[in-house]
């Protein structure tokens, strides 16, 4: 068993925590957490494995995260999640599965977690992990024991919108586009995509979107308007972090529908339903049953 507890539990109390103890993580807690780490590499679909660590803090890393303007926001981590990946077909939403799986056991553990995404390239974290050529760092996790106050009073949080989700009809769909999905009408999926909803994404912009097509689920991105593109992110250095977040998508709906007893795969099977717009790209089917 991966949870010590229900995984839906877990998804609830998962925050973004930007002020933790400076207490050591413990060493048998650090340790478990380290060795899950390490254990993540393959996701579904991914052509390429991913790398994850557990990193001490230091002082590089401040001064890293003052370098990506988060320094003032993140106080007092005292580690570091830091995870690579390869260029590849789904090479981010496979890096967004693992890294949300490894956020949840850290959960588990006790620990707080806030994901923090940016230019990585010539940082000490990239240093950390030795960075290979072809792989990139597409967003770090800081980790430690949560300061009181790190929750939902949290100023930083609510400027980053953090307390607020979508609502379900704008996010799932029954057969197509443009007839929402009610939650009585989920079945014993509605507890799933409750967790789906709830998940952590860049600037909280939540991109995924989920069409109901009998016992098939078709996840989409439809990516915000005015959000860095792709192509401007790769020419900068920035991982397309809205891919990531499909994957942290994938990765609470799969956990929820184990825990609950739903059996399915994931797929790629494009249904070819009409689209609301140029924003918007099938990534990824879960068939049921």
């Amino acid at each position: 068993m991966t949870f010590t507890q229900p995984v839906t539990e877990i998804i609830r109390r998962r925050y973004s925590c930007r002020r933790y103890l400076e207490t050591p993580i413990e060493e048998q807690t650090r340790q478990r957490l380290a060795e899950f780490a390490v254990s993540s590499t393959a996701a579904p679909f991914s052509s390429t494995p991913a790398r994850f660590i557990l990193a001490a803090s230091a002082e590089q890393d401040r001064q890293d995260l003052r370098g990506l303007g988060t320094y003032g926001f993140i106080k007092n981590p005292t580690g570091f999640i830091i995870g690579v990946v390869g260029r590849g077909d789904k090479n981010l939403e496979g890096f967004g599965y693992l890294m949300e799986r490894i956020v949840l056991f850290a959960t588990d553990l006790g620990l707080g977690t806030c994901w923090v995404g940016g230019i990585f390239t010539r940082s000490g974290f990239s240093r950390r992990i030795e960075t290979k050529k072809r792989e990139t760092i597409p967003a770090i996790v800081t980790t430690g024991y949560m300061a009181d106050g790190g929750g939902a009073g949290d100023p930083i949080r609510r400027m980053a919108g953090s307390n607020q989700r979508l609502p379900w009809e704008t996010l799932f769909f029954d057969t197509r586009w443009g007839i929402p999905l009610a939650p009585e009408a989920a079945g014993a999926y509605a507890e799933v995509l409750e967790m789906v909803r709830l998940g952590p994404s860049a600037s909280n912009k939540q991109p995924w979107r989920v069409v109901r097509d009998g016992d098939r689920w078709h996840f989409y991105l439809q990516r915000t308007p005015g959000y860095p593109a792709a192509g401007l992110g790769k020419l900068v250095g920035i991982a397309d972090l809205q891919r990531a977040d499909m994957g942290i998508a994938m990765c609470h709906f799969e956990l929820t529908a184990a825990e609950l007893g739903l059996a399915g795969q994931w797929q790629i099977d494009d249904p070819g339903l009409e689209l609301p717009g140029d924003l918007t790209s099938y990534t990824a089917t879960w068939a049921g049953g």
